[in-house]
């Protein structure tokens, strides 16, 4: 079968040369793998940095084995977020915009889609099926590929929260409809019964369908994310080194996929992953699965329980419901950044951002990466009301005429509680 967009597969491709250069990851340098780099090196740094790349060349040359679509066709943008930084006095913030990676509204699951799109094309799928929550980010971007690549789409959306579907909410319920997927309704916990019953309707009609988990979090779909902990590799070479990423952590590929492809480089910087759903140690369990999964895909042998670190504090009383925090965090991210994110995920995962900057985990001096894994279009639907009050802003990094001032600490408990 044919796609409308193959020459936008990316097939797998030989080795380079021992000894050559490669652009593999959208043309960016990689240094090359040498089997005999410790012959070669002068000091023991030197000896470390080459490892290290020959490392990073392995991880390259295991993602690029394995077939994808062209969906991602440059890194997104690591932003400074200065005001943000200012403001809460700790480390230096930067922001990874994958809320501006293609496909329709943008997000994480576009990294993910592209090797789960690739492997239904494969296998001649004409229908994309998978599940989400009543406003999944997952489910607008798997509609959306499938538009992209001329395929039928059937969305299985599970009301996680009683009473929280409306047939005409907007939001990525509009988007459902408008990029052409047909949908259904359960209740929470009956996916596994949809998603049998769906397909054997589909195949009883004829139809090819192709089963994507939900998150498109599987150890294929983290592969997605293993690539952009190159490309936030790629940038630390030029820029410096991060200190930590924070990361949503919720169906897990994207948590999961960032460790795997780190640790495959040989690169150790922390991952802190804030859950949105479950508690710490469930969610330790179900990320550690998916990480291991995909690390020995990458040939990393030895995937370590300990790399998995999961904050649950921040998911208040259950899944996309509203925390006073969440409510911060998307209030001070618009304001300062001029950035959106959503109340389900990224608000979350920001307000976990924030408490670990101010319990001193996160410490000034050092550099943050905070992973934006999009949302956005959701935001529009729960329109989760702005912190009322001061403006929370700090002193504008650049002059400008009329400077907002730092709020005190009782202003900042009179505005935003103890929480």
């Amino acid at each position: 079968r044919i796609s409308p967009h193959k020459m936008q597969t990316a097939t797998p491709t030989t080795s380079p040369p021992k000894g050559k250069r490669t652009s593999a990851l959208y043309g960016l340098p990689i240094a090359a793998a040498s089997d005999d780099c410790a012959s070669m090196a002068d000091t023991t740094d030197d000896l470390q940095n080459r490892v290290l790349g020959s490392q990073r060349a392995r991880l390259m040359s295991a993602l690029n084995a394995v077939p994808r679509r062209l969906y991602v066709r440059s890194p997104t943008p690591v932003e400074p977020m200065e005001r943000l930084s200012k403001y809460l006095g700790g480390p230096d913030i930067y922001v990874k915009r994958d809320d501006l990676l293609p496909l329709a509204g943008g997000g994480s699951k576009t990294r993910k889609l592209e090797y789960l799109a690739q492997a239904a094309l494969d296998e001649g799928a004409d229908t994309l099926v998978t599940c989400g929550a009543v406003q999944s980010n997952h489910c607008r971007l798997t509609a959306s590929a499938a538009a992209r690549e001329g395929l039928a789409c059937h969305l299985i959306l599970e009301e996680r929260v009683k009473g929280s579907y409306k047939p005409d909410a907007g939001g990525n319920n509009y988007a459902f409809a408008l990029l052409g997927a047909t949908t259904e309704v359960v209740p929470a916990g009956a996916i596994p019964e949809a998603e049998a019953r769906a397909m054997a309707d589909l195949r009883a009609k004829g139809k090819k369908p192709y089963w994507i988990p939900g998150g498109g979090s599987n150890e294929l779909g983290a592969l997605g994310y293993a690539r952009c902990a190159a490309e936030i590799l790629a940038h630390a070479e030029e820029a410096g080194p991060f200190d930590a990423i924070v990361t949503c952590s919720g169906s897990g590929g994207t948590h999961s996929g960032l460790l795997a492809g780190l640790r495959a480089a040989g690169d150790h910087t922390p991952v802190h992953g804030i859950s949105v759903r479950f508690d710490a140690e469930t969610q330790a369990g179900r990320i550690y699965g998916q990480y291991a999964a995909a690390a020995q895909r990458l040939g990393l042998a030895d995937a370590a329980k300990a790399d998995v670190v999961v904050h649950d504090r921040f998911v208040g009383p259950g899944y996309s419901l509203p925390t006073a925090a969440m409510h911060e965090a998307i209030t001070l991210f618009a304001r300062l950044e001029s950035v959106f994110l959503d109340p389900v995920y990224t608000g979350k995962g920001a307000a976990g951002l924030l408490g670990l900057v101010r319990d001193g985990t996160l410490k000034k001096g050092q550099k943050v990466l905070f992973l934006h894994t999009g949302g956005a279009p959701s935001l529009f639907h729960y329109q989760p009301p702005p912190v009322t009050g001061p403006v929370p802003a700090a002193p504008a990094v650049r002059p400008r005429a009329s400077p907002s001032r730092v709020l005190s600490d009782e202003e900042l408990a009179a505005v935003y509680g103890s929480d």
